[in-house]
């Protein structure tokens, strides 16, 4: 694969990126009223957001899996699409919550960021990390 060719391939990894971000907005949020509305987990807030942001991380990375194994990069076909599947949550994983965590706390706790800018920097860090991770171990 040329240079070229995986400029083209980052950028749709993007806006896979931009569609699942939209869409994570919509369930998370979506979810969240359903839950605080019926009262089905209580009325704690923190169970309801952490439930809603859990099952929107399951489904708009499985989301992700589909787009950016049709569109985006090629999978090998001798792996079996269950453990493709486990190495994007995986990937997802390390980079959403682990990484994503310890750059928040650095940068808030400790440089004095507000939280909203934060989250905008570490963009910057976890989808080129993300990308790495989808194309040559999730995806091979």
């Amino acid at each position: 694969m040329n240079k070229k060719e995986a400029i083209i391939q980052f950028i749709k990894f993007g806006m896979v990126g931009a569609l699942n971000t939209v869409l994570s907005y919509i369930l998370n949020n979506s979810f969240y009223f359903l839950f605080e509305k019926t009262a089905i987990l209580g009325n704690s807030v923190t169970v309801i957001s952490q439930t809603s942001n859990f099952i929107t991380f399951l489904i708009t990375v499985f989301i992700s899996y589909i787009l950016n194994g049709k569109y985006v990069f090629e999978k090998n076909s001798d792996i079996p699409a269950w453990k493709s599947l486990l190495k994007v949550y995986a990937s997802y994983s390390v980079t959403s919550l682990f990484l994503n965590g310890i750059l928040i706390f650095i940068e808030v706790s400790v440089l004095g960021l507000p939280y909203y800018i934060a989250t905008f920097v570490n963009l910057f860090f976890t989808i080129p990390i993300n990308f790495i991770l989808n194309k040559f171990w999730a995806y091979k």
